[in-house]
């Protein structure tokens, strides 16, 4: 009996009417991706992969995950270990994947960049994989500007710091052999971390570098932070991209935000109250920037970041170890919303939750501001 393909050109595509949106309307269509984390000065300088590993397994946090679970040694995911043997640990884990995105994932890229769609990646099939791909990522047509030729792209915002350079994007849009359009994504999220003083004033002090801004209180950080929103408006930015535990809606007065910026420069921890207040002027602030602007802004909510502490220490941020929360969401998103919307300065925006207990929540809440004058605003 003849072995039956994993990936088929209807994989997940159950129905009739499922197949038919997919082949007849969205399969031809472009990519056009507002929320990525593709690194600028990789399609800057049309990076070549040296081989699977470094493309496959570097910085992706889903598949170190994975590993961990299965007793897969940190050297193999965040460390030194060869490129060979990382992958080789990779393969291992796969089959124990089934029934989670990342096995749907690794063989969908498989078939769809590498043209490998006779076997499944595990132990016994690894090496014949690793060869072929690896002879592959050698060819000009897999650098990083050729994938995202081949995948079709035809918009990619990646995430960009207030105190980013922006070079990278500035070197994309000179170069107009390259058809595909790099557009950096304002995250201010280190402008309120003021719970973290030290970390907190070092971002500053680089944020003042960039905006060539002499910081020396609220009105001249706030200075620095406009300018450097019209220099990624310059850049081609139009999206704003905020990581938030939860919406901060706290009341508060221009005296009370002044005092705590200056008590956090001062190299003072704030309390949670103050924090929480200063949260919520920065977020009105830049969302009113967005609004001036056009721009659609973004709100990632409810997932706690790097809760596992020795770990963060070791290896690092973004390394793996953020979560799901059940943070109070409604409320505060509402107050929120509320505000800007009351002062007519609610911009087009996007939300995303983690837990999906809150999935009926933000649909619900989206639709409280619709004001009928742009389809889909929220």
């Amino acid at each position: 009996m003849a072995r039956r393909a994993f990936i088929t050109e209807d994989f997940l595509l159950q129905t009739p009417a499922a197949r038919r949106l997919y082949h007849d309307y969205a399969e031809s269509l472009p990519i056009i991706d507002y929320h990525s984390h593709l690194p600028a000065a990789q399609i800057a300088g049309d990076h070549r992969f040296k081989n699977l590993a470094e493309i496959w397994l570097t910085g992706d946090h889903y598949k170190w995950r994975a590993l961990r679970a299965c007793g897969v040694d940190e050297r193999f995911c965040t460390g030194a270990a060869p490129g060979w043997e990382k992958f080789q640990k990779w393969a291992e884990t796969v089959p124990q994947t089934l029934r989670n995105p990342l096995y749907h994932w690794t063989h969908l890229e498989l078939l769809r960049i590498f043209g490998i769609g006779d076997r499944l990646l595990n132990p016994r099939t690894a090496k014949a994989i690793w060869e072929e791909c690896n002879a592959k990522l050698a060819r000009p047509e897999f650098s990083c500007r050729g994938l995202l030729r081949r995948m079709n792209v035809e918009v990619v915002c990646t995430t960009d710091d207030p105190a980013d350079s922006l070079e990278s994007h500035k070197a994309i849009a000179a170069d107009a052999s390259f058809r595909v359009r790099v557009l950096p994504a304002w995250r201010p999220d280190k402008g309120m971390a003021v719970e973290s003083p030290a970390a907190f004033n070092a971002w500053v002090d680089r944020l003042a570098a960039a905006a060539d801004v002499h910081v020396k209180d609220y009105a001249s950080y706030l200075d620095a932070l406009r300018r450097r929103h019209d220099s990624f408006h310059a850049a081609g930015c139009r999206l704003s991209d905020h990581g938030l535990d939860t919406a901060c809606a706290e009341d508060c007065t221009g005296a009370e935000i002044k005092a705590i910026f200056a008590k956090v420069r001062r190299g003072r921890k704030p309390d949670a109250a103050e924090a929480l207040k200063f949260k919520s002027a920065m977020l009105q602030e830049l969302a009113v920037m967005d609004f001036e602007k056009g721009w659609v802004q973004q709100f990632h909510l409810g997932a706690p970041r790097n809760v596992n502490s020795r770990r963060f220490e070791e290896v690092g941020p973004d390394s793996g170890f953020d979560t799901i929360g059940d943070f109070e969401i409604g409320r505060p998103l509402a107050r929120m919303l509320d505000r800007l919307d009351s002062k007519g300065k609610l911009t087009k925006t996007i939300l995303y939750n983690a837990n999906p207990a809150d999935n009926e929540l933000l649909a619900a809440m989206a639709g409280n501001f619709q004001d009928g004058r742009v389809p889909g605003k929220m």
